[in-house]
């Protein structure tokens, strides 16, 4: 879906503006994740890449994050556009609750070795997860979500 929407909008946005070639450097990349364990990790992640490429200085400056809707105290800047997660939700029941908690997630750095975990996941279109969940979504889905062991196989001593 992704791939032919991304042909649609290429081709229109060509014509409209009088120009040829690609918009995008690659293909579209994803992962299926385990929510209860990366949500908030890709979530920040996400939000935080255009700090990482020196855009913005903070996620909330970068006007098409939506750090801005989940960070916001108040339901002023509530958009018919998004859907808050149920996780999300869950991190109180007061909104001004649920922002500061929200908004303390930025605080800190992602680690390296989470990084590298979701851009494996990402660029391998692997599952995120746990042995578990990887093994639930092989069984759903009929196809390998997990890295085959590198190398060759052993050879057969008989």
């Amino acid at each position: 879906m992704m791939q032919a929407l991304g042909r649609r909008y290429v081709r229109y946005f060509n014509h409209t503006y009088q120009r040829t070639g690609t918009l995008w450097e690659g293909r579209f990349k994803s992962c299926v994740i385990s929510a209860e364990e990366y949500f908030f990790i890709c979530q920040r992640y996400i939000e935080l890449n255009p700090v990482r490429a020196n855009m913005v200085s903070h996620p909330a400056d970068y006007k098409w994050s939506s750090y801005r809707f989940h960070a916001q105290e108040t339901l002023e800047l509530q958009s018919g556009l998004w859907q808050p997660h149920e996780l999300y939700l869950k991190l109180s029941l007061q909104q001004r609750t649920r922002a500061k908690r929200y908004q303390a997630l930025f605080k800190y750095h992602i680690p390296e070795e989470e990084l590298g975990c979701i851009r494996n996941a990402t660029q391998s279109d692997m599952a995120l997860g746990n042995g578990r969940f990887k093994g639930e979504i092989e069984a759903l889905t009929g196809r390998r979500v997990t890295p085959k062991k590198r190398g060759r196989k052993p050879s057969q001593m008989g």
